[in-house]
């Protein structure tokens, strides 16, 4: 092939990845428009992952929380309140990504269960609940926990300022508890209620095992499930094969076309 085709090619495909990651940017408003999923504290099959929920190799599109109101686990479920139902990745509520603390590590992608405000009276109001004016927090929220058949209790909380308490999906590794509980931050500190400007944006569209290609070249593959990467094999497979088979329907329609026109002649 001539070296200024190649040249061209090259240049346009990379033309054509500055454009998709310039149009994501702009349409999630954040940078990075797009996190890659490195634990599987989102998961809902543990064993083999789930298209729809959050898994390790995953590539989540990140909006910013300028261009999106974040609904809780508690007014998702809140019976006949504004948001009763709503749902993403799977369960109640949004998926925020958000930074431990404030601090320099690596964010966490977790779910929102509720949402501690102070109120202008003393105390604490919860979003989704009839909690108002409390000094302290106590609420049973209806997330079914893997061990026994209770259900995810926040109890006695004394928020030290506004925010969220949030938890992964995974049941059988958070054991009911939530990140408040048991979560800490690059200097060994639990992490407090998550403030909004901690936050870097809510999980949007998945695009499921893509991502697993990246953790494998870091070395942090470890959680990524073997049917993750069958799954990204056929994908792959797929992409790859995908122009060779409409090049050859392609050339096979037009030889039709050809020889039907020399039939008429």
């Amino acid at each position: 092939m001539d070296f200024h085709v190649i040249k061209r090619e090259a240049s346009l495909a990379i033309g054509l990845v500055i454009l998709l990651l310039g149009s994501m940017t702009i349409a999630t408003g954040s940078y990075p428009p797009m996190v890659v999923v490195e634990s599987g504290s989102m998961m809902h099959d543990p064993e083999k992952g789930s298209v729809g929920a959050i898994d390790p190799g995953d590539l989540v599109l990140v909006m910013s929380p300028d261009r999106h109101e974040i609904i809780t686990f508690a007014e998702a479920t809140q019976d006949g309140g504004e948001h009763d139902g709503y749902e993403t990745h799977g369960m109640p509520g949004d998926v925020i990504i958000f930074r431990k603390n404030g601090g320099s590590d690596t964010p966490v992608i977790h779910r929102a269960l509720i949402k501690a405000v102070e109120n202008p009276s003393g105390g604490w109001d919860v979003l989704g609940t009839d909690i108002v004016g409390a000094e302290s927090i106590t609420v049973e929220l209806d997330y079914d926990c893997y061990h026994g058949n209770s259900k995810l209790t926040i109890s006695n909380w004394i928020p030290q300022h506004e925010g969220y308490i949030t938890t992964g999906d995974n049941r059988w590794s958070n054991g009911c508890q939530y990140d408040q509980q048991s979560l800490t931050d690059e200097d060994g500190n639990l992490v407090t209620a998550i403030k909004d400007e901690w936050i870097i944006g809510t999980a949007s569209m998945e695009i499921p095992w893509v991502g697993a290609v990246k953790l494998y070249a870091s070395g942090t593959s470890d959680q990524v499930t073997s049917n993750s990467w069958s799954n990204l094999a056929v994908f792959v497979a797929i992409v790859i094969s995908a122009p060779v088979i409409i090049e050859m329907i392609t050339d096979r329609v037009n030889g039709k076309k050809e020889n039907q026109s020399d039939e008429e002649e």
